[in-house]
């Protein structure tokens, strides 16, 4: 029997769960490995904040996704990968070895800048950390006059928080300041010139300060290229992603930022039997934005190919679309359209979007599982487990 790891619950590997369900593999071990059995969708996060869902609305049970497909669900982190004896491996030391690996862990994100305010830090990922943090943010704010937020990052994850964050606040009938720090001159970089000015208006209608320099990390909270100091209590980080540091000594070909070289099926250009997708990889042949939009999309031609590397037939391409729909929640039920020159405004935008973000949790609902007790094992069971 051939074992397939699927390592990360990220968004492509929903779609390899759904096409499981549907066909599960013939004479296939299937393993998924993530830390955590519930998927937050980054995709509401902001929607959370700002007061519109409920936690457990933003949830996806990989559970009984895990169950309907067969798939043994391994919760623990990756530590480690050796493509060449064809292993991961486990914080407690534990070894999985694998005959096909696809790897759906997303990145890191990058504070080399802000390290020297790591008591105030609070990086947007994982996800699980931030939500928790988040809710003591608030209280905090509503205890302490004059509490002040900033989130570094221009793109817009940092726009979409700031946004949350200043509504959240107003919410609980606090007046703390949120500063937005765009990390260099531009702000939304690739969007429109129309989607950065509607962004500029509504962030000086809000009373969010928008920072145009980079910023390093201080004590008591950061310091601008241009020399100004900017006190915070907290700061978001929402700077730009770094690959995963256990990638270096994994035996793939990597990019110059260390993200897996994939070829346009999403296969590892150095070891076949290593898929990858989402934030994790990177491709020559075109320019990939570290959005959920591409692990989104790709996820059903990585579910195609795994089945095809497997049982045999051909590979299918991932052709991202040329111009994608960016709808940016602005903290009240308000939101901004982007795809391409164009862009558009409103509530209606708002309704938009929460269409779209609520279909996509229920089209990952607990679907019908046509077997036992979910297959569910924590890292510690399998110390000693090898192929």
């Amino acid at each position: 029997m051939k074992r397939l790891i699927l390592a990360g619950g990220g968004h492509a590997h929903l779609a390899v769960l759904r096409a499981l369900a549907k066909c599960r593999l013939r004479a296939v071990d299937v393993m998924l490995v993530t830390p955590e059995p519930m998927l937050i969708y980054s995709g509401m996060l902001p929607g959370w904040m700002a007061g519109h869902y409920r936690l457990d609305q933003c949830f996806i049970d990989l559970r009984p996704l895990a169950q309907a497909a067969g798939v043994r669900l391994i919760l623990a982190p990756l530590a480690g990968l050796d493509a060449e004896r064809r292993c991961i491996a486990l914080p407690n030391g534990a070894q999985l070895e694998y005959d096909l690996l696809s790897l759906d862990v997303g990145s890191e994100t990058d504070v080399s800048w802000l390290h020297s305010a790591r008591e105030r830090l609070l990086p947007i990922r994982p996800l699980s950390d931030f939500v928790k943090a988040w809710e003591k943010i608030v209280d905090r704010a509503r205890r302490h006059t004059g509490y002040r937020l900033a989130v570094v990052g221009g793109g817009a994850a940092g726009v979409e928080l700031a946004f949350a964050a200043h509504h959240a606040f107003i919410r609980h009938g606090t007046t703390a300041q949120v500063d937005l720090v765009a990390s260099g001159p531009e702000l939304l970089a690739g969007h429109a010139p129309a989607v950065v000015s509607r962004v500029e208006r509504l962030l000086a209608e809000r009373g969010i300060v928008l920072h145009r320099a980079r910023a390093a990390g201080t004590e008591d909270g950061l310091m601008l290229a241009n020399g100004q100091r900017l006190p915070a209590n907290r700061i978001i980080a929402a700077t730009g992603a770094r690959a995963p540091y256990w990638l270096t000594l994994s035996k793939l070909a990597l990019d110059a930022a260390g993200y897996v070289e994939v070829d346009a099926t999403q296969r590892s250009r150095s070891h076949a039997n290593v898929f990858a997708a989402g934030d994790v990889c990177s491709r020559e042949d075109v320019i990939l934005a570290r959005s959920g939009v591409h692990a989104v999309q790709a996820g059903p031609v990585l579910a195609h190919n795994l089945r095809a590397t497997l049982e045999g037939g051909a590979m299918h391409p991932y052709i991202p679309r040329a111009c994608p729909l960016y709808l940016i929640a602005t903290g009240p039920k308000h939101a901004i359209a982007s795809w391409g020159g164009w862009s558009a405004e409103g509530a209606w935008v708002w309704h938009w979007k929460d269409w779209i973000d609520r279909r996509f949790i229920r089209l990952h609902g607990a679907p019908h599982a046509s077997m036992g007790p979910p297959i569910q094992q924590r890292e510690s069971q399998h110390e000693h487990e090898h192929h």
